[in-house]
């Protein structure tokens, strides 16, 4: 997925503000979900939700304003009630490596009690599992 860096994404100096990246890293898990057919729509009219219970950044360099980055989201592990994607960012001119991620979601009700993945869901995540 592609990322426009705008003015609103940066701090004073310009520089991608550091929280931002979440953001980057959720709207590239929406997609890449999206294109293995599982619909985070879906899934929240069928009382389910995908809730973040870890985050890990490593920022290696800066995402500036007018910049265009890509960000790649790739599932490493599946679990009963858990899954954990990777995602890095690179922007797209020189290919430069900025940023990575490692971001662990559970599966919840509305309620917030963790349950199982649905199969039909789960079986698509493992499909995709990366292996380093």
């Amino acid at each position: 997925m592609n990322i426009k860096i705008y003015y609103e994404d940066t701090d004073a100096g310009g520089v991608v503000y550091y929280a931002n990246y979440l953001k980057f890293f959720e709207r590239g898990r929406t997609e890449y979900l999206g294109s293995l057919g599982v619909s985070l729509f879906e899934l929240v009219k069928n009382g389910y939700l995908f809730a973040v219970v870890r985050a890990e950044i490593d920022y290696k360099s800066p995402a500036v304003l007018g910049d265009e980055i890509k960000v790649l989201t790739e599932i490493t592990d599946v679990k009963r009630s858990s899954f954990t994607l990777r995602h890095k960012i690179v922007r797209i001119n020189d290919k430069k490596f900025l940023t990575s991620g490692i971001i662990t979601m559970v599966c919840v009700t509305n309620g917030m009690k963790i349950v199982s993945i649905p199969e039909n869901i789960k079986k698509q995540l493992i499909l995709h599992i990366v292996k380093d």
